[in-house]
């Protein structure tokens, strides 16, 4: 089972949802899918979803997946890789609505350049990311360090080594 979610925040991320069920009918996604949609609008039509699940159904649905796709969320990404799993992390971008800035970027970014997520910008992305993971050339690493500081600090290094292409 493939688990995405997407948070509780009042942002809808359609794109992604569409994606999926696109990529489901092209037999891209073989596998059940899971998905915690928040505030979407669009509702998935080939895969099973609600809109807002516990944090105990959170934590199962992750233990239970082969692997999570999330939004570009620190505490999403941080949980899924907490319990050993790959990540797929799709950014959510200010231009389509899906939140107050794009800060999601620099998240993605920081864990991509790292090696713990593959990094999803735009959708047409996704379907690369899916396939890499579903053959193993992925070549994500795993994480290791449950400190819940180290993502601040991976993600602040990230940022202050990176300034002048992000003040850009």
């Amino acid at each position: 089972m493939i688990f995405v979610t997407v948070g509780s925040r009042n942002y809808p991320f359609n794109r992604l949802f569409i994606e999926l069920d696109k990529l489901c009918e092209e037999g891209i996604i073989k596998d059940e899918i899971f998905a915690q949609i928040g505030t979407s609008t669009y509702k998935p039509k080939k895969y099973e979803y609600k809109d807002f699940i516990s944090q105990e159904e959170f934590m199962e649905k992750i233990n239970n997946s082969a692997y999570v796709i999330s939004h570009g969320a620190s505490g999403s990404i941080m949980k899924a890789l907490n319990a050993g799993k790959k990540v797929i992390a799709v950014t959510r971008l200010e231009k389509y609505g899906e939140h107050i800035n794009d800060h999601q970027i620099q998240n993605n970014e920081a864990f991509g350049s790292n090696g713990y997520v593959l990094p999803v910008f735009e959708m047409d992305e996704l379907k690369g990311a899916i396939e890499k993971i579903q053959s193993g050339k992925d070549n994500l690493r795993k994480w290791e360090n449950k400190d819940p500081m180290a993502i601040v600090n991976l993600i602040d290094e990230f940022i202050q080594e990176n300034w002048e292409k992000i003040d850009e």
